[in-house]
């Protein structure tokens, strides 16, 4: 009994050590992997900075109201197209109680001290006439009858401009609201029966529409802190519209801000540019926008794809492995130049003709040997 399980025993012991020696050697047997290849080639590199922001009109501007009051009537629609001093709407002046009463009651004050001043007035100049008082007291009492009258017209045109917005009974300027430059009316933020705050050295005041040339638009971007330095004013640019993605516009660069503001841990530089447009194309303000300027350009470099770099862990430079002539491959250390994010310039390093591994992909036959 125990020679048969000794016997079965180094059967199934045989048999395993088959199966090891035959996984070891099929393991050893595997052909090498084989990587496909690449040569480096001769092409264009143009490298760019694309800054992100919007399209405004480069005149616009709030018409406010000179007094507050309440919109009386308003003439025009968002949209509609007006010529400088258009009447844009109309102002209704609500007067305050208590300035109205004010000024009511300093017209009375300045008319009784009108009417004393008068028949001062009166009574020196018929003295004077006879000789009995001297010309310097008959001067002073006209002096003083003039400065009378002068005080009580003031206090009626005070008392006419709290009650109807101008001496002249609301018809005037600053009850009716004019265009003060031809464009296009962008917004009219308030409705007829709104009450509007005048503008002054303490308030902004309301506004009652906002008015724009759309014939004259300017790009307002921003880019890198890295890209900055490499702009310069008068610089030829393109902008597209996020709207008409298939159509560009060429712009002039005519601002690069002197300050850069910090977004999200990164600085970013404003720019601007006039945009040329054309009268085919419907542009509304505001539409965002980007602007692709072209940085640097070399033509006809020797260059491969950037997928093709490697870096060394520590040093952090750039090689390539090339493949010799013993199918081995040999990391060599390249020397980069311009790149635009597909391919990148070889200044050293790499000559025309070598094999370059791509060194994330296997070559097709290895690849079929695998799925097999």
């Amino acid at each position: 009994m125990n020679k048969t399980v000794k016997i079965i025993l180094g059967i199934v012991a045989l048999i395993l050590l088959v199966f090891v020696l035959k996984y070891f050697k099929d393991a050893n047997s595997k052909s090498i992997e084989d990587f496909k290849v690449e040569e480096p080639f001769y092409t264009s590199i143009n490298t760019k900075a694309v800054a992100t922001g919007k399209l405004n009109p480069e005149e616009e501007i709030e018409l406010k109201p000179q007094i507050s009051g309440i919109v009386d009537e308003i003439f025009v629609e968002e949209g509609d197209l007006v010529k400088k001093g258009d009447l844009i709407a109309k102002i209704r002046v609500v007067p305050n109680e208590q300035s109205l009463v004010s000024a009511s009651s300093r017209i009375k004050s300045e008319q009784l001290g009108y009417n004393n001043a008068k028949v001062l007035f009166d009574r020196n100049k018929a003295l004077f006439e006879k000789g009995v008082i001297s010309q310097q007291d008959f001067e002073n009492s006209e002096l003083a009858f003039n400065q009378s009258k002068e005080t009580l017209a003031q206090a009626q045109n005070d008392y006419k401009i709290i009650k109807q917005g101008s001496i002249s009974g609301g018809s005037a300027a600053n009850t009716s609201i004019v265009a003060q430059i031809p464009g296009t009316i962008l917004e009219i933020p308030v409705r007829e029966g709104d009450q509007v705050i005048q503008s002054n050295n303490f308030n902004d005041g309301t506004t009652i529409a906002t008015i724009a040339d759309m014939s004259l638009m300017i790009f307002e971007g921003k880019v890198d802190e890295a890209e900055i330095g490499k702009l310069k004013e008068g610089k030829e640019i393109k902008v597209v519209l996020g709207a008409i993605n298939d159509k560009e516009f060429p712009a002039t660069l005519t601002f690069l801000a002197p300050k850069g503001i910090e977004e999200n841990g990164a600085v970013q530089f404003t720019i601007k540019a006039d945009v040329k447009l054309d009268s085919l194309t419907n542009i509304r303000a505001g539409y965002s926008a980007n602007a692709e300027i072209d940085i640097e350009a070399k033509d006809s470099v020797l260059a491969i794809r950037e997928a093709l770099l490697q870096y060394n862990r520590i040093t952090e430079k750039p090689f390539v492995e090339i493949q010799q002539e013993d199918g081995k491959f040999k990391k060599e250390n390249v020397e980069l130049g311009l790149s635009d994010g597909i391919n990148v310039e070889i200044v050293e390093g790499v000559k025309e003709g070598d094999k370059i591994k791509v060194w994330n992909k296997a070559s097709k036959d290895n690849e079929d040997e695998e799925e097999k």
